[in-house]
């Protein structure tokens, strides 16, 4: 096999431009509006959970909303309460932002006297909780969209 040499490289004929620097003046400026604007706000995901939800069964209708420090959510309506659900029911959520979409931490039922880790992720109009007990055995979730 014969090889057919490569082309020598040619060099450019451009003239090489000089490096011009930036106005001052415009430098100034431009770091003055830079700094003068506040950094673009993180989603909160416990701002966007706020809110009335209705279960995708269509069984619950609750209200999520700040109770202290705490998140609330507060059964306003039930359709089928043999399940033991009321209005009225109280679910206390301690949780705090684990990226810009998820929530993390417990809940507390106080009706039931029990406490579970849970995970609610948000977005606009859908909301998804996951709720765990035993060590995060046994885990179910629930999908939720927004109606108010």
């Amino acid at each position: 096999m014969t090889r057919t040499p490569t082309p020598a490289r040619v060099p450019s004929r451009r003239r090489a431009v000089p490096h011009r620097a930036l106005p001052p003046a415009f430098c100034a400026a431009l770091l003055v509006f830079s700094l003068g604007r506040p950094a673009p706000a993180a989603a909160d995901p416990a701002a966007q959970a706020k809110g009335v939800w209705l279960r995708d069964d269509g069984n619950a209708r609750v209200r999520v909303a700040p109770c202290g420090p705490s998140l609330c959510a507060t059964n306003l309506w039930i359709g089928d309460t043999s399940g033991g659900e009321a209005v009225g029911d109280l679910l206390v959520m301690r949780v705090a932002a684990r990226d810009a979409d998820t929530l993390g931490g417990t809940a507390y039922d106080p009706k039931r006297k029990m406490t579970f880790s849970m995970e609610m992720t948000v977005a606009p109009t859908r909301l998804v909780t996951r709720g765990c007990v035993l060590g995060d055995l046994l885990c179910r979730s629930v999908s939720w969209r927004r109606v108010e």
